[in-house]
This record gives structure tokens, C-alpha cells and sequence, in this order.
């Protein structure tokens, strides 16, 4: 069953709770302001779940133009959203790309590993959004890009590379970059994409897509840039993506596995059903052509890759790959959409035959002190070089040859140790060049830059109870730097300096956040690293409320099979303001079973009482938690406990023979008759336990008490 959005008239309507599936209303909120004003700005909404909790904005409906969503839980989310003109969209999943993201392990996909991560949806001005959520979904978090349309000054392209609008001349924000880029050491296939959304956007606003993205990538989900190497839009333009050199191996964050050694370049908009525009195909194609060549990569090759694991291979798998692949070659995504990918292959085709001739996959085997092979393959017959030269630059060796194929021998058994430089030329062509033996070491003065920022938890509250009462701050500086780290609030000013300026060293670093003396709301981390050269400035943000408190869950192990020993679990916290509160009973830490408590509740100490039931079924043995959430004014505070539900009794058995000992299932207590004389033996684990009883033992009864307060049946030996 699918759920009906409510219907509100008021930008305060309440949220509405339904059975199968979910839908909340929100009003986009103001901006954050901690977000440059000029260029895309990001409002970060905490969607509370609860059908008792009311959205209210006490500002008038502000404007955004790129939705992404991120949620916890297996369940799924939709969205929809009202535009300028006051029409409704269709609903869109909000992750159908889920395998567009870094690769498992590395510092970008470690930043937000707990959360679900929506796709950067363009859904052009709008000023009100709908979700619809089915399953289990525990927590809800919508980023909501205003990006305007900005002009864009472009630099003429060189003869040498296809027209690409650069990182400055789309206006990209240079100054959230979270680390230094990362390269591969040689680059070996395409990946295609589509970046989902709308394909009505304007030509004038395809850069401020671009922009919006990159404000979504970094700053909601914590990846160190935009994830894809280069974009292209549906009019033809090509834009520069993540940092580090067009023509150099970036390692992106567009395919879960499979990043390294690849370049993602991504068309705007969505092609599932709907063909992409010529001029897309043929710019896309024009770029490949290129970035392919610099590789020497014959874009109708194929490749052996191995996975890094993805949702479609396992780590280790190896993956053969055409050199202009789809996005669901790589993982079990739709992306780059049915229309788009059955072009693939003419775009390919096309890509070959620009910009011939062509030098492929060249090769070098041996090192100098031996003989050394030079070999590649040629687009066509030609006729080709080979140069070797020194420290120099003087030619030590050279080849020649025409046809297809390079295939050259030199005998550099006499040369004299040390680094060469190598060139394999054929006339219009892009050289392929490398280096042979090992030049004198140079040790390069490291770049001061700020990577691998990040807080955790997010939410603090700081109350003194023991739980989450404080928030760990963990950077890398890649340089000695003087490092201060600050506290801004919401509205970007600066409120206490949490340490600093003090002296550190290259690499990484922690710092404890107590938020004394704060008082409860937004706040951002801002961590400032100088040298001689340069300073950088990295933020990260951290909700303080300290509405929930003093939360517990007794007893650990509880029985409800109606004996009236241990059949309750009390669940007793303290609320400092008025709140949501959500108590559910998980297993695994993620699978719903039951909610004994939903609703408004007000200040004070609460008790909630469980005896275990649920609405089918009875509650299994077996290890579950509690999950206490409580939604005020700022976020959801989530506090979890372990227990355990047992309702069967330990089993017992008196082995025969002395020394006296008797099997238990369990730990347990055993309370023993012993020829008349009371004894008590704890067994801290199941098994065999030994009875400190010395000489003979005609008559033995014995029973076990387990933690939950379950009873044995007598074990009797006469």
C-alpha cells in the first residue's frame, strides 16, 4: 500500500503519519549562513517523523532549486516538490543512483557511513517539498540548494583540448574542498552518467546545476569534492568536475568500486525514457575522444578491472569493462538511463575516429643495465619514433619504424645509471611519454592543505549525564601549519575559540567538543591551518541540545512470558523542553519490531513501560535495543540501549561420578541440595560447572536462575 501526501493549506499543517508509508510537508527554510552569499546556499532540514510533531516556519517560503535527501533505516524515501508557478511534480525515489559515491574505506565515504545518501535532484525554483517514505525509516535529513543563475566568463580552449568550461569559470567554491585531490597511476576507462533530476533547465541555468551539485556533494555528503571528473550538460557544454587537472588521473567519487583508474563525466538531467539531445552525444563523444587519447586508451577497447566492491561485485571480482562504460556495468544502479546507455556504443565509435591519428596502450618492459622493449598500437599505419634522453636532455637512443604497430628493442646494457626520459611520436598524434630507471630522489616541499574533517557524533548534548555529552573533532593537516580551531554560530559569528593558535605537525588530529558555556542550537567547527605560504579553512557542523537526558533502560534481560519475574522492561528519561519522543525496540540495530511510545510529551522525568508485546506475534529470543528519540526545535537526539529478551528456562543435568558437577544451558544461578545442606554455585557461562562439595553425594537437587529470573525444573540425583 502506498501512502497519499496530506493535503496542507497552511505552511505550519501538521505532519500526518500513515500505515505502509509516509508523507511530511515542509516550507524550505532560510538559508544557512554559514554558506557564502554569493553563489549556491544549502538549508539543512532535520524532518521530524512523528504524525504528533508539527513543521512550522515563522518566515516566509524561501526559494531552492536541488534537492538531496539522506535518511538511515532499509526503508525507501520519495520526494515531490511544488514549483514557483504552484504546480506539483511527479515523485521521484530519492536514490536511484545509489552506487554514485567514493569508493568503500576511503575518508570520504567514512563521513556520512550511517546514512543513506539521496542523489542531487535538480528540480528547478520551488518553495515547497513533500516526502513519502515506505519501510523502516528511523531518521530523515533533506538539503535544500539555492543556486542562482550567475554569468559565466569563459577563456578561449586551446587547440589542444575540447572547449571546457573550468572550475573558475563556472564559479565552483574552492574553499570547501575538503582534502587535497587523489590520483591513480594511469587511467584505463569512462564511466557515463547521469546526474538525475530535471531536463528542462535552461542553458543559462546548466552552470548553476553544476554549482548546486558540488555545494550537495561536499557539503552534504562529505565528500572531499564534487564526485564526477567533468559534466555536460544537454546544450553541448563540457564542464571541468573535480580538482586536480583535466588531464590528469583524479580519482573521482561517481562509481562505488571502480573509481580508481577511471574518469566519470556525467550528463545532466535524466535519461531513462527520454533521449539525450545530439548536442550532449556529440560534446560527450568530443570529450572522450580527448581524455581517452591523453590515455592512450582506444575508447573501443576493453579492460580487466579489478572491484573494490560495489553493490554489484565483490571486492577482488574481476570486472571486464568496455573503455566507455555505463554506470550500471559497475553496480546495480539504472544510471546512465536505458536511452542514454544504448548510445554508448555509437559514442564510442565516434570518439575513435576524432582527432586520428592515435597512439594506444604503450608499453615499456625492462630497465636500464638490460634491454628495454617499446610497444604500442597504432589508430592506423604510420610512420613513428622512439626518443630516449638523459638528465639532460641529450638523446641517448632512438628508434624508428612505420606501420600499425611499435615494436623497438634498445640494448641499455652499457648505459650509466639514472633516470631517462622516453617518447613514443608519431606525426599529429598525442606522444606517449614516461620514465625509465630512477632519477636522483628529491624530497618535494609538502602543500599545506586541510583534509578529513570531521565530527563525531553530529549531535551533542552536553548535560553531564554520560551520553553523547561530547563530540570528538578529527583532522589531517598535510604540513606543519598553526592551527586555531573556532566555534561559529548559526549566523556564521564566532563564539570561543576551542583551542589554539598552537604549533602542530603534519598529520592527524583530534580535539574534544563540550560545548560548555553554548547554548543549545547550530553550530560550525571551523579549523584554520597557516604557514608561510598559505592559510585554509575547513568547517564542519554540530547540533547541541541537551533537551534529552539521564536516559535508561532496566532490567538488561527481561522476560515477558507472564510469570511476573522480570516481564517488564522500564525505559526512564528526562526531557529539559518539550519534545516528540519516539521509543522503538530494534533487532540488529536497524529492524523495526515494536514502538511502545510515540507522542508530544512535555518537561520533566517520563517512564515508559514495555511488557513486550507487539502488533503480531510474540517477541523472540534474542538480543534487541532501545531507541530513544526526542525531536525539539533543533534536531532528533538519538539515544540507543542493549537488552536482551529470554523466556525459556535454563536446562540442568548432575553428571554422574564424583567430584560433584552439573551441566546448565546458560548462565545462570544454581541453588543445590546436598544431603540436606543449602548451597548456591554461580556458572558464569554455559557448560560444565564443578559443585565445591568434598565427599560422597547421595541426594542432590538443583535448580538454575537465569538473569532474566527464568526457572529450571528440578534436576534430582538419588
Amino acid at each position: 500500500m502506498s501512502a497519499k501526501p496530506y493535503a496542507a493549506t497552511l505552511p505550519d499543517a501538521a505532519v500526518k503519519l500513515l500505515l505502509a508509508a509516509l508523507v511530511v510537508l515542509v516550507t524550505a527554510l532560510p538559508a544557512d549562513a554559514s554558506v557564502r552569499e554569493r553563489g549556491p546556499s544549502m538549508t539543512v532540514v532535520d524532518v521530524p517523523l512523528h504524525g504528533e510533531r508539527a513543521l512550522a516556519s515563522a518566515q516566509a517560503p524561501r526559494r531552492f532549486d536541488l534537492v538531496g535527501l539522506h535518511w538511515q533505516g532499509p526503508g525507501s524515501v520519495a520526494f515531490r516538490v511544488r514549483s514557483v508557478a504552484g504546480r506539483w511534480s511527479p515523485w521521484h525515489a530519492a536514490a536511484p543512483e545509489s552506487d554514485d559515491r567514493p569508493d568503500a574505506g576511503s575518508a570520504e565515504a567514512r563521513r556520512v557511513r550511517s546514512w543513506r545518501l539521496g542523489s542531487p535532484w535538480w528540480v528547478g525554483p520551488s518553495t515547497r517539498i513533500e516526502y513519502r517514505l515506505t519501510g523502516n525509516v528511523r531518521r530523515l535529513r533533506a538539503f535544500l540548494v539555492r543556486s542562482p543563475v550567475e554569468p559565466v566568463v569563459r577563456v578561449p580552449a586551446s587547440a589542444a583540448t575540447p572547449a571546457i568550461v573550468t572550475r573558475a569559470e563556472w564559479n565552483a567554491d574552492e574553499s570547501i574542498r575538503q582534502s587535497p585531490p587523489q590520483y591513480a597511476d594511469d587511467m584505463r576507462f569512462a564511466v557515463v552518467h547521469h546526474t538525475a533530476g530535471s531536463n528542462d533547465y535552461t542553458q543559462a541555468e546548466a552552470p548553476a546545476v553544476v554549482r548546486a551539485i558540488e555545494l550537495y556533494h561536499v557539503k552534504a555528503n562529505g565528500w572531499n569534492d564534487i564526485g564526477y571528473n567533468f559534466l555536460v550538460d544537454r546544450f553541448g557544454t563540457v564542464y571541468e568536475g573535480r580538482y586536480g587537472g583535466i588531464d590528469r588521473n583524479v580519482i573521482g567519487a561517481h562509481a562505488l568500486g571502480f573509481n580508481r583508474g577511471s574518469v566519470g563525466v556525467a550528463v545532466l538531467g535524466t535519461y531513462i525514457d527520454t533521449a539525450p539531445p545530439l548536442a550532449a552525444t556529440d560534446a560527450l563523444a568530443r570529450l572522450l575522444a580527448w581524455r581517452l587519447d591523453v590515455a592512450h586508451v582506444d575508447p573501443l577497447s576493453s579492460v580487466d578491472v579489478v572491484s573494490g566492491g560495489s553493490e554489484r561485485y565483490p571486492a577482488g571480482t574481476h570486472v571486464v569493462l568496455r573503455a566507455v562504460s555505463g554506470h550500471s556495468d559497475t553496480g546495480l544502479t539504472a544510471c546512465p538511463g536505458t536511452a542514454l546507455y544504448a548510445k554508448l556504443g555509437a559514442i564510442a565509435s565516434k570518439a575513435q575516429a576524432i582527432g586520428l591519428p592515435k597512439i594506444y596502450a604503450p608499453l615499456v618492459t625492462g630497465q636500464p643495465g638490460g634491454a628495454v622493449r617499446f610497444q604500442a598500437t597504432l589508430s592506423s599505419a604510420k610512420p613513428w619514433t622512439v626518443n630516449v634522453t638523459d638528465a639532460t636532455g641529450a638523446t641517448v637512443a632512438s628508434g624508428s619504424g612505420i606501420g600499425p604497430v611499435v615494436d623497438w628493442a634498445w640494448d641499455a646494457t652499457g648505459v650509466a645509471p639514472g633516470g631517462y626520459d622516453w617518447q613514443i611520436a608519431v606525426a599529429g598524434a598525442t606522444p606517449a611519454s614516461g620514465t625509465l630507471g630512477s632519477a636522483a630522489p628529491t624530497t618535494p616541499t609538502p602543500t599545506l592543505d586541510l583534509g578529513d574533517v570531521s565530527a563525531d557524533p553530529e549531535t551533542i548534548s552536553p548535560n553531564g549525564d554520560g551520553l553523547a555529552d561530547v563530540s570528538t573533532l578529527t583532522y589531517t593537516t598535510t604540513a606543519r601549519a598553526t592551527v586555531t580551531v573556532t566555534v561559529a554560530d548559526a549566523g556564521g559569528q564566532d563564539v570561543a575559540v576551542l583551542s589554539g593558535p598552537a604549533a602542530e605537525p603534519a598529520g592527524m588530529h583530534t580535539l574534544p567538543f563540550r560545548a560548555d558555556g553554548l547554548a543549545d542550537g547550530a553550530y560550525q567547527l571551523r579549523v584554520d591551518a597557516a604557514d608561510a605560504e598559505r592559510t585554509v579553512s575547513r568547517t564542519v557542523a554540530v547540533l547541541v541540545t541537551r533537551t534529552l537526558e539521564n536516559a535508561s533502560v532496566a532490567p538488561q534481560v527481561f522476560s515477558p512470558n507472564g510469570d511476573g519475574r522480570a516481564d517488564r522492561l522500564t525505559v526512564r528519561f528526562t526531557l529539559v523542553n518539550p519534545a516528540a519522543v519516539r521509543v522503538r525496540a530494534l533487532r540488529g540495530g536497524t529492524t523495526w519490531v515494536a514502538t511502545p511510545f510515540a507522542g508530544d510529551l512535555s518537561a520533566g522525568p517520563h517512564v515508559v513501560r514495555w511488557d513486550g508485546s507487539k502488533r503480531l506475534g510474540r517477541l523472540l529470543d534474542g538480543e534487541y535495543t532501545i531507541e530513544v528519540d526526542a525531536t525539539d526545535a533543533i534536531t532528533t537526539s538519538v539515544l540507543a540501549f542493549p537488552f536482551t529478551s529470554d523466556t525459556h528456562p535454563p536446562s540442568l543435568r548432575v553428571l554422574r561420578g564424583a567430584p560433584l558437577r552439573v551441566y546448565v544451558s546458560e548462565p545462570a544461578l544454581l541453588q543445590l541440595r546436598v544431603n540436606g545442606t543449602s548451597l548456591s554455585v554461580r556458572a558464569a557461562q554455559a557448560g560444565v560447572v564443578r559443585v565445591p562439595w568434598d565427599g560422597p553425594a547421595a541426594r542432590v537437587r538443583v535448580v538454575a536462575w537465569d538473569a532474566a529470573g527464568n526457572v529450571s525444573r528440578p534436576a534430582v540425583r538419588r
